[in-house]
């Protein structure tokens, strides 16, 4: 693995004690919420928090209001294909990230302006029948042009082989918040 300093944690809502429990120096957070609106007091707390921890802040799914609240960047999943984030003017240090599961949305988020691309699932996960496995997720590592972070079914059995992804660094749920429940901060 290159780096696996490269540490992404997914969270929902804004929970100031389980954060508490990450170390700084290597996780970003990525808001994300599909099932509602996003609260923008919520955001804006969770940014001071943020700021005052170190930790990187990237909004998912709402590039307009990521850009306008200067966070440190945007998560484009999947399933939105729009370029329309495109027409905003370029902001330094305003990281454009995405997800796919193949080339082709590979190619769309290249497309898209993205800086690192989140592939997956890499492991078995209990939400999806299929997953990329090792070698499928190296193969699609090694023929793109910008960073792949490996994402999906990460856990303490699978972390060595995350090494040898050819990833630079994983996103995760499930792994950081047992991580740091367990063994204090992450």
């Amino acid at each position: 693995m290159h780096n696996l300093n490269n540490i992404y944690y997914f969270i929902e809502e804004f929970k100031e004690s389980e954060l508490d429990k990450l170390n700084s120096r290597k996780i970003s957070i990525i808001y994300r919420n599909y099932s509602k609106n996003y609260n923008i007091s919520e955001i804006i707390d969770l940014k001071k928090y943020c700021k005052k921890r170190s930790l990187k802040l990237f909004l998912a799914n709402d590039f307009k209001l990521a850009w306008k609240l200067n966070l440190n960047g945007a998560y484009i999943p999947a399933f939105n294909n729009s370029l329309k984030h495109q027409l905003y003017p370029k902001k330094h240090n305003f990281l454009i990230m995405g997800s796919s599961h193949n080339l082709k949305e590979i190619k769309l988020k290249i497309k898209q302006g993205c800086k690192k691309i989140f592939l997956g699932p890499l492991f078995k996960v209990s939400k999806k029948k299929n997953y990329l496995g090792l070698f499928n997720f190296r193969n699609l590592a090694g023929i793109s042009r910008v960073e792949i972070i490996a994402l999906g079914g990460i856990n303490n059995q699978n972390l060595r082989k995350l090494k040898i992804s050819g990833g630079s660094g994983f996103a995760s749920i499930s792994y950081i918040k047992k991580t740091a429940q367990k063994s204090g901060p992450l």
